[in-house]
């Protein structure tokens, strides 16, 4: 079949045929046949807006966040309660933290143990489908950087922060050297970018930097949205003052600034509902965003997939087999040819340390 209409089944990128040119068309076959073969009974609930409460009513059903599937998630659904738990000791917990969370001498040990031994109501309310409003005020800490990186760990076992940040320094600046140095002779686009960036930036050094100009340049290469991703609002807003209907359903960076570099505030918003008004640095706003989509059941939006799985890549190690390329089609091989092309590429370079050591110390302070 490729071979009669090489055209329309090849796959192509950049005019180069991908392995053997036909494995994309091979999986969705395998994926239509295991689809066709799929019980009827959902795996996961949709979420539904049923709550007259949420400010978010105008937005219909088929607008907001869709759910994606179990993908990376080693205990999405937690059949039991533990043990040494009750119904009773799981709402005491919770009311105890929302009551930390009005106070700012909290002890982060503290909050760690109770986010942790309350995971299993936190699942319940998550998957049930409890709207954005209710959940940040039944569990504030969930969106907070403390509370979701435990939420997180708990979900997909993998620290979220620390994985992000060791992977920035094993294979960062191998990226921006790609990036500014052979896609910007070849993409018109990224080449108009690195120059932006580079006025924007300035003279500032840093790991928080460079992630700002890998993300930036991540969407002018895949040619994604970048509104989906970064809201920018003047230096002095608050919460308050954010237009909310210009805000996606998605997990959105709101940037308090003219651009990211000037910024040094951020905020977070789901379902257009701010969820975190305090974020001081821009890693942790990265973290947060990329978080809420594991944490809350959020398919990534068509429009910025490339650059989120390219994150995900970041934080998670994909397993090889079927299982992961059961959901490729080709706009992810544009994703993986790229990844291809900046680690195999024969300019890269080893990548700088220092990143997470750096991050860490920006936090303590």
């Amino acid at each position: 079949m490729v071979a009669k209409y090489p055209k329309s089944l090849q796959d192509v990128i950049e005019e180069s045929v991908i392995g053997p040119g036909y494995y994309s068309l091979v999986k969705q076959f395998q994926a239509r046949v295991e689809n066709a073969r799929r019980t009827s009974t959902p795996k996961i609930k949709k979420r539904i807006h049923d709550t007259e409460e949420c400010d978010t009513e105008e937005v219909t059903p088929e607008k907001r966040a869709a759910v994606q599937d179990t993908y990376g998630c080693t205990n999405w659904e937690v059949r039991y309660m533990p043990l040494i738990e009750t119904a009773e000791s799981q709402q005491l917990k919770k009311d105890k933290m929302r009551s930390l969370s009005q106070t700012t001498d909290w002890n982060e040990e503290e909050l760690r143990v109770l986010m942790k031994s309350t995971y299993y109501s936190q699942r319940k309310d998550i998957n049930k489908g409890t709207d954005m409003k209710t959940l940040t005020e039944e569990w504030p800490f969930l969106f907070q950087e403390s509370g979701m990186e435990v939420h997180f760990k708990d979900l997909t076992g993998i620290p979220l922060k620390e994985t992000f940040l060791n992977s920035i320094d094993k294979k960062g600046n191998r990226l921006l050297n790609f990036m500014r140095n052979v896609c910007a002779t070849k993409n018109k686009r990224v080449l108009q970018s690195v120059i932006k960036l580079q006025v924007l930036r300035g003279q500032t050094n840093g790991c928080s930097e460079d992630v700002k100009d890998m993300i930036l340049l991540l969407l002018s290469y895949f040619d994604e949205k970048e509104e989906l991703l970064l809201h920018y609002v003047e230096e002095t807003s608050l919460a308050k003052d954010v237009e909310l209907e210009n805000l996606p359903v998605t997990p959105c960076i709101i940037v308090c600034g003219p651009s990211c570099y000037a910024a040094v505030q951020f905020m977070l918003s789901v379902d257009r509902k701010i969820v975190n008004d305090d974020i001081t640095t821009f890693i942790a706003a990265v973290c947060l965003m990329f978080g809420s989509y594991y944490c809350f059941n959020i398919h990534y939006p068509t429009e910025l997939s490339s650059v989120l799985e390219f994150l995900q890549r970041y934080v998670k190690t994909p397993r090889r087999g079927g299982s992961l390329y059961m959901w490729l089609h080709l706009q992810r091989f544009s994703m993986l040819f790229f990844l291809f092309k900046v680690f195999f590429h024969h300019q890269s370079r080893k990548g700088h340390k220092g990143c997470g050591k750096e991050e860490q110390k920006n936090d303590s302070q």
